[in-house]
């Protein structure tokens, strides 16, 4: 049955499987810490430990990435559910955008690949913290609204939302997608602050709750998180598979002549090949025959930070104005950040 099917399309459907294959393990990863962070970590434990101080924020949600052996595929669940408990926009972007390179496994992968040298590894790091400082700030002091789409700003395990049947409806998800179907997407004030006090509800229900209930839930979450994303993932892969097959990247480096050129080639490269963080410092050091140190490191900066999966995935969790912002914030600023280098 196969025979007859065309060579470019089971090279698509290998690369879509091994995109699949790579992401899968990390995502599951990320979803589990969303839903250790939903259960586990309180609204009051994040309070106290996040500065006031926009600026200081910022500096903190950029490097406690490194505590976080999460790639780009599993990164915006966690991000999502810690910006529902109450981590500032800006200080998670932040933590979104450093997390998936400045971990310990990444930093252990790039200084592999490039030869046991700590030029790249360091240079894009340098390059993660740079962007993640201009984004967030710029996120912090010009950006105004929310950016989380409101479906997502409390977030339950579909358990929860059968055990409230039949009780007033709050502005959850299942209240958001009853409002959804009458055509309404207005919150009214009086909604919003049944939504709060259900947040503090939620709130004080964990903290009583037993350790053994707990877990199930974490689980409860994880298997929720992991269906949320995953249509995404799969829909972001597929996109990466066919851009691959069918944009030769012969036919890229071709066009790549040049520090402007060759820096904008290899970003356009990073986000077509969707490759996860902790493999991509391979593919990056077998360019260094055709490629300059800049480019290179703009391909490991840019690449865990905007790829196609993880742009779908962003686009379902927060607002298209909002991820136009950060789109275009990190474009530029990994671009200038390249060719000052």
């Amino acid at each position: 049955m196969f025979q007859n099917l065309p060579d470019s399309f089971l090279q698509m459907n290998t690369i879509f499987i091994s995109i699949m294959i790579e992401a899968l393990p990390f995502v599951l990863i990320g979803v589990f810490i969303a839903g250790f962070i939903q259960m586990f970590i309180s609204e009051a434990f994040i309070a106290k430990i996040m500065p006031k101080n926009r600026f200081l924020a910022v500096i903190v949600g950029s490097v406690i990435g490194v505590l976080f052996p999460s790639c780009e595929c599993g990164i915006v669940p966690i991000v999502r559910n810690l910006i529902a408990k109450g981590v500032p926009l800006h200080a998670g972007i932040a933590f979104m955008l450093t997390a998936p390179i400045i971990n310990p496994v990444v930093l252990f992968s790039t200084y592999v690949a490039f030869g046991s040298t700590w030029e790249v590894p360091l240079l894009r790091v340098l390059g993660s913290l740079v962007v993640a400082m201009v984004v967030g700030n710029a996120i912090a002091y010009f950006y105004k609204g929310e950016g989380l789409k409101e479906k997502f700003m409390l977030y339950e395990t579909a358990s929860e939302r059968k055990e409230k049947e039949g009780a007033p409806q709050v502005l959850a998800i299942a209240g958001m997608e009853g409002m959804m179907a009458s055509g309404s997407t207005h919150t009214m004030p009086h909604e919003k602050a049944e939504h709060h006090d259900h947040a503090h509800h939620h709130e004080q229900d964990n903290a009583k709750m037993p350790m053994k209930e707990k877990v199930w839930h974490t689980l409860q979450h994880a298997v929720d998180e992991f269906f949320s994303v995953g249509k995404f993932l799969v829909f972001g892969a597929l996109l990466a598979a066919v851009m691959q097959t069918y944009i030769k990247t012969s036919t890229l480096v071709s066009i790549g002549h040049g520090p402007v050129l060759s820096i904008l080639l290899m970003m356009v490269l990073a986000f077509v090949l969707s490759l996860c963080s902790e493999a991509d410092a391979f593919i990056g050091a077998s360019f260094r025959s055709v490629f300059s140190t800049q480019s290179i490191v703009a391909f490991l900066v840019f690449g865990p930070m905007l790829d196609i999966k993880n742009l779908m995935m962003m686009l379902a969790t927060f607002k298209a104005k909002f991820v136009a912002f950060i789109v275009i914030g990190v474009t530029i600023t990994v671009f200038i950040y390249a060719l000052l280098i």
